[in-house]
This record gives structure tokens, C-alpha cells and sequence, in this order.
């Protein structure tokens, strides 16, 4: 989900930005064992690195363990081309934040999703829980199922979901709703990449 939710964002700033290799797929920690590696390696080509929040009080405090550094001095241990961003608190608050459209996609009112979406304690489960209310059956049946009274991810939730970032999801109507989706859309559409003299000419 979150490549994915990358890939929308990069063809939405209607910048040419090319996507080369996709690292991940494996969880945050091994984002984070590689950090240093994407780090290093930006030196010749730009790195976007998306993480959740998840069970960490604060960005700052996620910015200082990954980086093993106080947020003042990030830049000094941050190359200039790893885009690093933070969603709050998981991918999910991101998807529902273009609330007019994610509301039509489950057929539910509009003001029954949060106005801040970065402030649901656990979007995943919120979005669950949308999904188990849909009139659409099999919408419904491919995103959540129910194992022992407990919501569980559906056998077609990130393709379902997919399909919706893809088709329908707009980020010029999720910015007001998530903050952090606010800053990563700024960064991307303010970032200029620097390389030097000996890495231009390598590549």
C-alpha cells in the first residue's frame, strides 16, 4: 500500500520523476537495518523513503532512533536526496483523507470519517471497520473478514484498495484532512535533487 500510495503521489505532482527500483516490501525494519545504504546511495540517485508511524509517540522520536541523531542536527546525517516521510500513524490515515472520494468508494457518509485522519489511533482498524458497514457485498468481503470477533485484512484489501488510490484518490481533496500527507506532498513537490561533479558524470 504504501508503494503504491508513492506511486499516486509522484504522478500527481506532475513532475518527471522517473521510478526506478523499489525497495521494501518486507516491513520497517528492514527499512530501517538499510537506512544507512539508502542513505549512502543517494549520493547518486534519489531515494524516497515512506515509513508509518505506528506505535511511536512522535515523528521526532522515530527521525532520532532511525537516524541515531537529535532532529537539530538531521541534516548533517540526512543526504539531501533521501526524501524521508513519516505517515501518521499508518498508510491508511493517507487513503482516507480524500474523505469525498473514499466515502463514495464504500458508500458511506461523508461525515462519518474524521475530518483529521492523522488523528485516528489506529486508521487500519478505523478503515476495517468502514468496510465491515459497506452495502457493497463484495467490496465488503474482499476488504475485512471476521475470525473470532476480531476484524481482519480481507483477501483483496490492498488490491481493492489499490484500484481506489489509483482510479479515484486525489490528493489535492486529502490535504487539508493529514497533516503529515501535507508535508510529504510538499516535500516532493519542492524537492531538487544535488549531485555532484564525479556522481552526474558516473551516471
Amino acid at each position: 500500500m504504501s508503494e503504491q500510495m508513492l506511486r499516486v503521489l509522484i504522478a500527481q505532482t506532475n513532475r518527471p520523476f522517473l521510478v526506478g527500483f523499489v525497495y521494501g516490501k518486507k516491513g520497517n525494519a528492514y527499512l530501517k537495518q538499510r537506512l544507512k545504504a539508502f542513505n549512502n546511495a543517494s549520493k547518486g540517485c534519489a531515494h524516497l523513503l515512506l515509513t508509518d508511524l505506528d506505535s511511536n509517540p512522535c515523528a521526532s522520536e522515530l527521525i532520532e532512533d532511525w537516524f541515531s541523531c537529535k532532529i537539530a542536527k538531521l541534516n548533517h546525517y540526512r543526504h539531501h536526496n533521501l526524501l524521508f516521510r513519516i505517515a501518521v500513524k499508518e498508510i491508511e490515515s493517507w487513503v482516507m483523507a480524500d474523505r469525498t472520494h473514499f466515502a463514495r468508494f464504500l458508500g458511506m457518509r461523508v461525515s462519518q470519517i474524521p475530518n483529521q485522519t492523522d488523528a485516528l489511533l489506529d486508521p487500519k482498524a478505523s478503515l476495517l471497520e468502514y468496510a465491515a458497514a459497506s452495502n457493497n457485498r463484495e467490496l465488503r468481503e474482499d476488504l475485512v473478514r471476521e475470525i473470532d470477533g476480531h476484524k481482519k485484512i480481507g483477501p483483496d484489501y490492498n488490491g481493492r484498495l489499490t484500484e481506489f488510490l489509483h482510479k479515484n484518490w486525489r490528493v489535492v481533496n486529502a490535504l487539508p484532512h493529514s497533516p503529515s500527507l501535507n508535508r510529504a506532498w510538499n516535500a516532493l513537490n519542492t524537492f531538487r535533487p544535488i549531485y555532484t561533479k564525479m556522481s552526474n558524470h558516473l551516471s
